[in-house]
């Protein structure tokens, strides 16, 4: 059984990260969105907001489980046994950052596989650090992220729309 992780922070998800996960969830027999609780960052929403609002997100796709984790990527990994990694490439730039953390985790754990995918071209540019700028000042995040989410993200900077 080939179980994949697709790690993230996901603060907030976006179209890009839907269609990576809808993309990955086709070519493994299970795909584990792993939102990562990184205390180092000042996150918008908490883990459990960002894990539900996946679940609501995902719940239709066949084959994903959504869970949190902290900690080496690699470790958890091992605990819930996955050896493949999924992660979505949008530029030169974000490449060479991916190849170094994905050699890295191979030589931690060998038997661990990164599979990158090339972002849909309509996504190229989307980050959740986008979504994060444009809702701040109350600009227009329909085309970033999904519908149901829009009056959450907004909420959060006490924006009304």
């Amino acid at each position: 059984m080939k179980k994949a992780i697709y790690p993230g922070s996901f603060d907030p998800v976006t179209f890009g990260h839907l269609d990576m996960i809808v993309r990955s969830a086709k070519i493994v027999d299970e795909l584990v969105v792993g939102v990562l609780n990184n205390s180092a960052k000042n996150s918008l929403f908490s883990v459990q907001e960002r894990v539900n609002m996946l679940e609501e997100l995902t719940k239709d796709i066949p084959h994903v489980k959504v869970d949190s984790f902290d900690g080496l990527l690699v470790d958890y990994m091992r605990e819930c046994g996955a050896t493949i990694i999924v992660r979505g490439l949008r530029a030169v730039t974000d490449f060479e950052y991916e190849l170094q953390i994905a050699q890295t985790n191979h030589v931690e754990y060998p038997e661990v596989e990164t599979i990158f995918l090339t972002t849909n071209l309509k996504y190229s540019y989307l980050s959740s650090s986008v979504v994060r700028e444009f809702a701040a000042y109350g600009g227009d995040i329909s085309k970033f992220v999904p519908a149901q989410f829009i009056d959450r993200i907004y909420a959060k900077y006490n924006i009304k729309k």
